[in-house]
């Protein structure tokens, strides 16, 4: 009960740091924790929910922008930084795991500003490949 709260008071930190940015059609703090969200448990080394890497996915598609990708590498970094438990073998697997590729590592001590783009090949690999969105796409 302890944990859903903190979560729920870190998402809402999330929302009220993000507010400006969300005028500016940026993605806020709060739409990155609700797509990596059910992906907490296995970050603190327990197992890779169902619903982690359809959000992790979800996030990428929406991540358009540099700015979108900023905003996200940023919501990232930090929550690795003040979320407790964080393992960091975990962070660094969880693209592989949802067989996606960013051109970083999410860490404290990750640049945001330079490290902006997302890999289109590893998001449609995901997609295309997927059994659960291949019903989808035909």
């Amino acid at each position: 009960m302890a944990a859903v709260f903190k979560l729920a008071c870190l998402v809402l930190a999330f929302m009220v740091v993000a507010a400006p940015y969300g005028a500016e059609g940026t993605l806020t703090y709060g739409q990155v924790a609700g797509k990596v969200g059910s992906c907490l448990g296995y970050l603190r080394g327990g197992v890779l929910d169902p619903d982690c890497c359809p959000g992790v996915v979800d996030l990428l598609a929406m991540a358009k922008t540099k700015d979108d990708r900023q905003a996200v590498c940023r919501c990232l970094k930090y929550a690795v930084q003040t979320v407790t438990g964080i393992k960091m073998a975990n962070v660094v697997a969880l693209p592989g795991k949802c067989d996606v590729t960013i051109p970083y590592k999410i860490g404290p001590a990750t640049d945001c500003a330079t490290y902006v783009l997302f890999s289109v090949v590893s998001f449609c690999s995901y997609i295309c490949f997927n059994p659960q969105y291949l019903l989808i796409l035909f």
